[in-house]
């Protein structure tokens, strides 16, 4: 999961991102609007309103524009009602007023990561590397013949499903089938062992190292 950090405070972005990588994140980080805006699309913003080139606010508006489905979580040392109440307003998923632990950020951060996923938008069916995949009825066939998964199954090919072709984080994908940060260090590749066994293409669900999986579009 890839979290873009806008801190001025080089000792505050310092504990932060480096809380956040023991938790398993990839954090990058920008001191200002302008280095926000240069950084690569990610998973979680965490902004700090106080920015020395503008207010943080007016970012925020400018990313929920270029990247509408980024989770965005103002991390500020403004606690006024109306300060919150301007903040959700202009775009952010969530405030936070410092000082907070990390571990309330972490629980912050990873309840907007559950709503972005359920907020994704639905397609009904599409058909990608030989598979049809009904996401309504919940049923995958293969070659015209059903594929039987277990709900568990279903729900990882749906997370990859949905971007067809795509490296999908680990977190990505925990988030969206266990609506949960954390699940075990093994279970999901079980479950992923057992999706593949029944797919019946190696091929099919490709592991991309570092990340995650990735659905192979092209037919095996």
């Amino acid at each position: 999961m890839r979290v873009l950090l806008v801190e001025d405070d080089v000792r505050v972005a310092a504990a932060v991102a480096s809380g956040l990588r023991k938790r398993g994140y990839e954090v990058d980080c920008a001191g200002s609007i302008a280095e926000a805006l240069d950084a690569a699309p990610v998973d979680i913003v965490l902004l700090d309103l106080g920015l020395p080139d503008g207010d943080g606010m007016d970012l925020c508006r400018m990313l929920r524009a270029r990247q509408p489905e980024v989770g965005i979580i103002a991390v500020t040392a403004r606690g006024e009602e109306r300060d919150r109440v301007t903040g959700l307003l202009t775009g952010a998923d969530d405030y936070v007023v410092k000082p907070f632990s990390m571990a309330e950020l972490h629980a912050r951060m990873a309840a907007v990561l559950r709503r972005a996923a359920r907020s994704t938008p639905a397609t009904h069916q599409v058909d990608i590397g030989g598979l049809t995949i009904d996401f309504t009825a919940r049923r995958v066939l293969r070659g015209g013949i059903e594929v039987t998964l277990t709900r568990k199954e279903f729900d990882i090919l749906a997370a990859l499903a949905r971007r067809p072709g795509m490296a999908v984080a680990r977190d990505r994908i925990i988030i969206e089938v266990w609506q949960t940060s954390y699940v075990g260090p093994h279970v999901l590749d079980v479950h992923m062992a057992a999706l593949r066994g029944k797919l019946g293409d190696p091929g099919l669900v490709q592991t991309v190292r570092g990340v995650g999986y990735r659905l192979n579009t092209e037919p095996g």
